[in-house]
């Protein structure tokens, strides 16, 4: 039975340091959802000029390509394109928003000229505008893929500190209030029943 409990002083501190402890991690995981929430707004935006600006760069690279192979044809383009031995260079590295880590990734292009496999004489100044074209296309696509994927755990990390406030918030304060009300107020009672007993032996 609840009334048989008798609870003690040092419970109810200890209690009370609990639900302390929790208001502090409430406290300090929401300023970090809101954080979170506003870099998010702030990639999200960097991300959809990102977008805009990949489209346009391949618009303009396929226009490009499309005038090489009319004037050059399309053969002696696919064997340049073959004749292209080195890949180019992309390290992937790492760093940290509000404890999300999410990729910083770096792109090295190829060197110009006979280091890309043709030489000057097989290429042209067409040629050459349709390969810095792609060269561009292909950095807006590495910038994109580290911007959405910075946006996908940064989304992962918001969504689970969410929780972890709701729950904070909506269960874990209320029912540690409940107890240490439900402990003061027997604690009281306790108090109450031995003041009266100390007046009864007096008497």
């Amino acid at each position: 039975m609840a009334e048989n409990i008798k609870p003690t002083r040092s419970e109810l501190m200890k209690l009370k340091n609990r639900i302390k402890l929790a208001k502090s991690g409430y406290n300090l995981l929401k300023k970090k959802r809101d954080g979170l929430i506003l870099e998010f707004f702030e990639i999200l935006k960097k991300a959809k000029s990102v977008r805009q600006e990949l489209t346009e760069e391949y618009q303009n690279a396929l226009q490009t390509v499309n005038i090489v192979r009319t004037v050059e044809g399309d053969v002696h383009v696919m064997s340049l394109a073959l004749a292209v031995k080195d890949a180019p260079e992309i390290t992937v590295q790492s760093r940290n928003i509000m404890g999300v880590v999410v990729p910083k990734i770096d792109y090295t292009a190829n060197p110009t000229g006979f280091d890309k496999g043709y030489g000057s004489i097989a290429s042209s100044a067409l040629i050459d505008e349709a390969t810095a074209s792609f060269e561009t296309v292909l950095k807006k696509v590495i910038e994109a893929a580290e911007v959405e994927t910075g946006i996908k755990k940064l989304l992962i990390e918001i969504e689970k500190t969410k929780r972890r406030v709701n729950a904070l918030e909506f269960e874990v304060i209320p029912k540690l209030d409940l107890q240490r009300k439900f402990i003061q107020m027997r604690l009281d009672e306790m108090d109450r029943e031995n003041i009266f007993r100390m007046k009864r032996i007096k008497k």
